[in-house]
């Protein structure tokens, strides 16, 4: 299990300054302290630290351009993570916390741009626009009922505070706007083309463009970068203007060959060794276990859960020590704090024991139903923890429990995951007979091209640096 999110600034942040008038100073320890409880969480959610060496260099990067904040110019005071989630986002929180997912990683197309986005994560921070955020969910009313505690229960309470932080809130137009500028400043200040966070925008743009288009098949269960901080042609034109603004010449190489090179052999897309997500349906090679959403609801990937979510309710998906169902799944009801023991219907689920119950409990002041559907295994017990609106119990997530089964073999031997590589454009190639390299059985041309930020038309010059997804 992996997980899926540029999210937002969640605590309270330091007043800004600009890196000419910054004076010494350090981060604080009451923001120290709240970053540090909420990054374990974070991690957690968004499948951990990416291992591979692209690690160090994005580190690097953050560092160099966060100590331009004034949050602290001190670069030890900052925690920078590349993050082993498959979603375009990156962000930032109080206490010197600064994050980037490897799939946006991988589609910008230079240094410049990293640093860019970062800085403008950074940006949201020291602007403490988390405490004017208009509030936004996109779990839709049954999933803002979720959000809150529920009375009793640790275990639900888990699964609420997944949803506080995944189903998150969007910036304004003018925080964007704000942000963009804090973004080219720390980036130029860093040594960096001010011309990054337009480039950035662009890519962004048509990586949100190419998602509306191949969205048929089934979408992630939580928003990317995109979704929570409003983009658009305005944006670009005003990050142009900065950038002119900046003093600083814009021109650069035409390809930063050396960012390019750092991403060749990056995972991409889902890591199977946490499973994969394909269309509406996720597979776990390892675990040899597959299940499918319902329809209309997404699916998110994280390290120790996966979540499905919709209009209806959301439930978790999570595996426990082996044993016996039933026994478990009184257990897990009592963790929740169920006043009255509940008997746990037994059934056979496409051949497998499984045990079900159903306890009422209160989130945000309204009655929900909290369902635990467990399956024995060999090896483990696997789970479902639903929550839906009071009197629906299981509701719309019967396909769900229904769809629940093993993988064979020669299933999970087939599941491979995707890699970035970097390929030298020779004479007779073209974007065509490139975008036939692409490991998808859809749309290769069209993510090709956004993949490298290249127009439709766009000519490739012998000895030019392109980017493509294979198998590996």
């Amino acid at each position: 299990m992996t997980t899926r999110i540029w999210t937002a600034a969640m605590l309270c942040a330091a007043t800004i300054t600009t890196p000419a008038a910054a004076q010494t100073r350090s981060i604080s320890q009451s923001d120290r302290a709240q970053g540090a409880q909420a990054n374990p969480q974070l991690l957690a959610q968004y499948g951990g630290k990416y291992s591979g060496p692209q690690s160090a260099y994005v580190e690097r990067v953050g560092k160099r351009v966060a100590v331009q904040s004034g949050l602290s110019n001190a670069s030890g005071d900052f925690t920078v993570a590349l993050l082993n989630s498959p979603v375009e986002n990156a962000f930032a929180i109080p206490g010197g916390y600064v994050y980037i997912t490897r799939q946006l990683l991988a589609l910008m197309n230079s240094e410049a741009e990293l640093a860019a986005v970062m800085g403008h994560e950074v940006g949201h921070v020291a602007a403490r626009h988390s405490n004017s955020r208009s509030t936004r969910s996109t779990l839709g009313t049954v999933g803002a009922t979720l959000l809150g505690a529920v009375t009793g229960s640790d275990l639900v309470g888990r699964i609420a505070g997944v949803g506080s932080q995944l189903y998150t809130l969007s910036y304004s137009r003018n925080q964007e706007y704000q942000a963009d500028q804090f973004g080219v400043r720390y980036a130029t200040a860093a040594g960096y083309a001010p011309s990054g966070m337009a480039d950035a925008l662009v890519q962004l743009n048509e990586a949100q463009a190419l998602a509306a288009q191949t969205s048929g098949r089934g979408g992630n269960a939580v928003p990317t970068w995109m979704s929570t901080h409003p983009n658009g042609a305005d944006r670009v034109r005003r990050a142009r203007a900065l950038a002119q603004q900046a003093g600083r010449a814009t021109t650069q190489p035409a390809q930063d060959v050396t960012y390019l090179r750092m991403l060749d052999g990056l995972r991409y897309d889902d890591d199977p060794a946490q499973g994969v997500i394909d269309g509406t349906t996720f597979k776990h090679p390892a675990l040899r276990i597959r299940f499918t959403a319902p329809a209309g609801y997404a699916l998110q990937n994280g390290t120790d859960a996966v979540t499905i979510a919709g209009q209806g309710g959301q439930a978790e998906f999570r595996m426990g020590p082996a044993g016996d169902p039933a026994s478990f799944v009184q257990q897990r009801l009592a963790s929740l704090g169920a006043r009255t023991a509940v008997e746990p219907q037994l059934t056979r689920i496409n051949g497998t024991e499984a045990a079900i119950a159903t306890t009422r409990a209160t989130a945000n002041n309204q009655a929900v139903d909290v369902t635990i559907v467990a399956y024995r295994y060999p090896s483990a017990i696997y789970y479902f923890q639903i929550v839906t609106p009071a009197g629906r119990g299981i509701g719309p997530f019967e396909p769900l429990l229904d769809s629940f089964g093993t993988l064979s073999q020669a299933e999970a031997n087939a599941i491979v995951g995707k890699r970035i590589r970097i390929v030298t454009v020779r004479a007779n190639d073209t974007v065509d007979s490139l975008s036939r390299q692409m490991a998808y059985p859809d749309f290769q041309r069209d993510r090709f091209l956004t993949l490298n930020g290249l127009e439709d038309g766009a000519r490739l010059v012998p000895g030019q640096l392109v980017k493509v997804v294979v198998r590996g």
